[in-house]
């Protein structure tokens, strides 16, 4: 970004300070215009990204280093969204959330892989779509839920267990396509890291909040630095981050974990403390979701109007697929879930950069597939706002709707 590139009086570079400054404070302020015209925040701190991004303004662009605040950012949202749910009730909805995973990876792939081959597209590059359909980007469905507080509903705790699941599931579905498409599979190496990922899944959600109330007051008397509990509670998060990396799972999910180990040991202070570091972080996270559109992409009709059909399919096939799985909830709940699980966000593009790096993808099916990403997470936020709206009866007999 040599444009944003200022020096100072002696020379010193502030470009980064300037980068933080205008993608924090646009996505800020974008995010209260949003509030304003009774939308979640959330859209306009994704629609910040692609305002400044490539596609409009061109002050920024995706970079390492604006790579490395919106990971920052995801892992304290979903440290955040764990420290709120008990990993008991979790585990309580675990069956139903596994139908709906299952159902939710099932139908993208296939609606996704009939789409492509039935447009013209190489076995392979249908293959490698239908992958990036089956995502789920939990972050920012837990942010809406968490802003609006309904993370104790039935149907956001399915959603949140689902989506842990479904990155699971998601990771054997792209190691299974990227050694089929390059001619490599190898069931040993398959099941070694399926073993791994869900073992350290159901290990870490299992037992880690009981390991944690046996071991964070021991912990916490032993030592004497500031914010004791803080400092023990942010090195869970990084250990099971790199823990989850380690056996294939994103970061997130390990964050994620992290949080709901801590969640019936950690206090008002820490809690509050997280709220702060997330307030600064996530908002790298959501425009950066939004620095990757690239409208040039669209110039072709025949592109846009895939990126169209592609988009229709994502949000259609895990509204049916994970609505389906959870029916046996009533059709609220189902309808709720369906929604829940549309965004696929960051996750959906780094499988778009896997098959564009392996040459499997076209520059023009990347540019679909990340339209596709970003257009479900914008989409996303107000359909979980209509969703749970709730019907209740007032003391006069009249029905009215409320959020929450």
């Amino acid at each position: 970004m040599p444009a944003l590139l200022i020096f100072g009086q002696h020379g010193a570079p502030v470009g980064i300070s300037m980068t933080m400054l205008i993608l924090f404070v646009s996505a800020k302020l974008l995010a209260e215009i949003s509030e304003r015209l009774g939308q979640p925040g959330i859209v306009g701190e994704i629609a910040a990204g692609v305002l400044v991004g490539p596609s409009v303004l061109g002050w920024l662009a995706p970079g390492e280093f604006l790579s490395a605040m919106s990971d920052l950012g995801a892992m304290f949202l979903l440290f955040r969204v764990g420290l709120e749910v008990r990993s008991s009730e979790l585990l309580r909805v675990g069956g139903t959330a596994l139908v709906v995973a299952f159902s939710g990876v099932v139908v993208p792939f296939i609606l996704g892989g009939a789409l492509l081959l039935f447009w013209g597209a190489p076995l392979d590059e249908s293959i490698f779509v239908a992958a990036a359909m089956v995502a789920t980007s939990v972050g920012i469905t837990a942010q809406v839920l968490s802003a609006k507080g309904m993370l104790g509903e039935i149907s956001s705790k399915v959603i949140l267990a689902a989506a842990v699941i479904d990155d699971v599931l998601g990771l054997i579905v792209l190691a299974i396509v990227s050694s089929v498409t390059r001619g490599k599979f190898d069931v040993l190496q398959l099941s070694l890291t399926t073993l791994l990922a869900v073992g350290f899944t159901a290990i870490a959600a299992k037992w880690g909040s009981r390991a944690m109330q046996k071991v964070a007051p021991h912990v916490e008397r032993r030592l004497r630095i500031a914010e004791a509990r803080f400092v023990m509670s942010l090195s869970l998060l990084f250990l099971l981050a790199v823990l989850a990396v380690s056996t294939g799972v994103a970061a997130i999910v390990g964050a994620f974990l992290a949080g709901l180990a801590l969640a019936e040991s950690t206090g008002a202070r820490e809690r509050d403390l997280a709220q702060g570091v997330s307030e600064f972080l996530v908002p790298f996270f959501l425009a950066g979701i939004g620095l990757h559109v690239d409208l040039a992409a669209f110039a072709q009709p025949r592109t846009a109007l895939l990126a169209i059909l592609v988009l229709l399919a994502a949000v259609i096939s895990k509204f049916v697929g994970c609505g389906l799985g959870a029916l046996g909830l009533g059709r609220t709940e189902a309808l709720r879930i369906g929604v829940g699980m549309i965004p696929r966000g960051e996750v959906g593009m780094i499988v778009a950069q896997i098959g564009l790096g392996y040459g499997i993808l076209t520059r023009d099916t990347y540019g679909v597939v990340v339209f596709m990403s970003v257009a479900t997470t914008i989409l996303a936020p107000p359909l979980i706002k209509l969703a749970y709206h709730k019907a209740y009866v007032t003391g006069n007999g009249e029905e009215v709707l409320r959020l929450g």
